[in-house]
């Protein structure tokens, strides 16, 4: 899959739907007449009216589209967040709620709170929130690029520590 152009990515994981993000953006892209979102929308129930949705993708094909994207938006998923640090793109994330049935519990809401200051990350605590961020797409920039690998220091402790363990 090739892309040229303006890229914005929508992606909610592999394992549960998320219908309520991708209706947000879906009903966001046919107001503004945005044409240029990409989905990877998973086992979701929600046909998409706008967004060119696939349910999965391959990895290669994804893993392109993450790296031609200029945002990302996201559930508050640890790889889709690293991802996107990791190319230094900005991403919005807006957690799946357990009380809603979303997910299992709620640990995708204590990730949005612990990267709710993190730059170039942008936490939408709902539906209103990710429109607000969706309106000014030009303005947020991307974090600063994250190593593809942890630093050797780091490593070195982390190793030691578990010889000693």
């Amino acid at each position: 899959m090739f892309w040229v152009g303006h890229l914005i990515l929508l992606s909610v994981g592999t394992q549960l739907p998320f219908d309520r993000l991708v209706r947000t953006v879906d009903d966001w892209a046919i107001a503004t007449g945005r044409s240029d979102v990409v989905a990877q929308i998973g086992p979701s129930t929600y046909v998409p009216r706008s967004l060119k949705a696939f349910p999965f993708l391959a990895p290669q094909a994804f893993q392109e589209l993450q790296l031609n994207a200029t945002i990302m938006i996201s559930h508050a998923g640890m790889g889709s967040i690293l991802t996107a640090m990791e190319y230094g793109k900005p991403i919005i994330i807006m957690a799946r709620d357990h009380r809603r049935g979303e997910h299992r519990n709620g640990h995708q809401l204590a990730t949005a709170e612990r990267f709710k200051a993190v730059p170039g990350i942008y936490v939408a605590s709902d539906e209103r929130g990710l429109v607000e961020h969706l309106t000014r797409l030009a303005e947020l920039t991307g974090s600063e690029k994250l190593p593809s690998r942890a630093p050797a220091s780091f490593t070195d402790r982390l190793r030691d520590f578990i010889l000693r363990a």
